[in-house]
């Protein structure tokens, strides 16, 4: 009998939690996201599911799982799960609070660095036998030293990445939010189209909402600085892939880095042969030390929901 189903891998010590707490655990054997007709072949006998963004859950889902008490979402985001179906059903759903921001700010960073200095460019020229030698206008990039950066969503990623740009890169720091609160001190807040207007480098870190999705399109690019760069490593569908293949084929930005796509796994075509978008594979969390504190707190999630008490992270009502 089957306590905790999990839908993919995840580190080790997160199984060995829920193992060592007494519970019967299976994990996926597929390298890859579960189709719902194999969602809805999950034990009957489950109680505990640990779920990533990449898996929709909805009332099909839950009902095939009669004992179904808690879905722990691998991810800071849940907009994969029907939170009504699931306060419905008496379902308790939590997520990922904290435990990844300051490693997806710290790859925002490593974006913002490497589209600005055209560092993946230098390396494919230089595996390619193209360098020969130092030359005064090779690669010419952007330094980030009194640059304005635009924080769109400034809660807990977007604000550490404010304190890395403000005081690590000397960076001219300007936020927007639905609210003038932030999680640091650092930066000011503008008005949206303040900020689309005059910053160097966007950097995305708003969650999908109906009003943020297609909140980039070709019109909001045509606001942009001719010269600016464009971070996304919260939601593809809050940039329209296919407006953004054009602002960087026409020149109308200078370019753009992306850790998520609107309809991932899939990229837009016209985004692969362009060398001024870098393409990363949703990899903002990728730190042993960050998916080990993840697969812990999704456990802790799924043991104190069995014990019968309400975790700290739950998302629905």
């Amino acid at each position: 009998m089957c306590d905790v189903f999990i839908t993919r891998a995840i580190p080790e010590a997160g199984i060995r939690k829920l193992r060592s707490s007494g519970l019967n655990v299976e994990v996926s054997e597929l390298d890859r996201d579960l189709t719902l007709s194999e969602m809805a072949a999950i034990s009957k006998s489950v109680k505990g599911l640990v779920t990533m963004l990449s898996n929709p859950v909805g009332p099909q889902i839950m009902d095939s799982l009669p004992e179904l008490k808690v879905i722990a979402n691998y991810a800071v985001g849940y907009n994969n799960i029907d939170l009504a179906a699931a306060s419905e059903r008496g379902i308790t759903v939590t997520n990922l609070p904290g435990v990844l921001a300051r490693t997806t700010a710290e790859f925002t960073m490593a974006l913002i660095l490497s589209i600005a200095r055209r560092i993946p460019e230098g390396n494919t020229i230089s595996r390619a036998g193209e360098f020969h030698g130092w030359a005064p206008q090779l690669l010419l990039g952007y330094d980030l030293w009194n640059k304005r950066l635009g924080i769109i969503g400034k809660g807990e990623i977007g604000s550490h990445v404010a304190d890395m740009a403000e005081k690590g890169f000397g960076m001219d720091v300007v936020f927007h939010n639905r609210t003038k609160a932030a999680h640091s001190s650092s930066g000011k807040w503008v008005e949206l189209n303040e900020l689309i207007q005059s910053s160097d480098i966007i950097t995305i870190h708003t969650p999908l909402t109906p009003e943020t999705r297609h909140l980039f399109t070709i019109d909001t690019f045509r606001k942009m600085k001719r010269t600016a760069l464009l971070i996304n490593t919260s939601r593809g569908p809050v940039v329209r892939e296919a407006d953004l293949v054009r602002a960087l084929k026409e020149g109308i930005i200078a370019g753009a880095a992306l850790d998520v796509f609107e309809k991932e796994p899939e990229i837009h075509p016209g985004l692969l042969d362009l060398k001024n978008v870098i393409l990363a594979p949703h990899a903002g969390s990728a730190t042993l030390e960050t998916r080990e504190k993840m697969a812990l707190m999704a456990a802790d999630s799924i043991i104190t929901v069995l014990n019968g008490h309400e975790p700290f992270n739950k998302v629905n009502p």
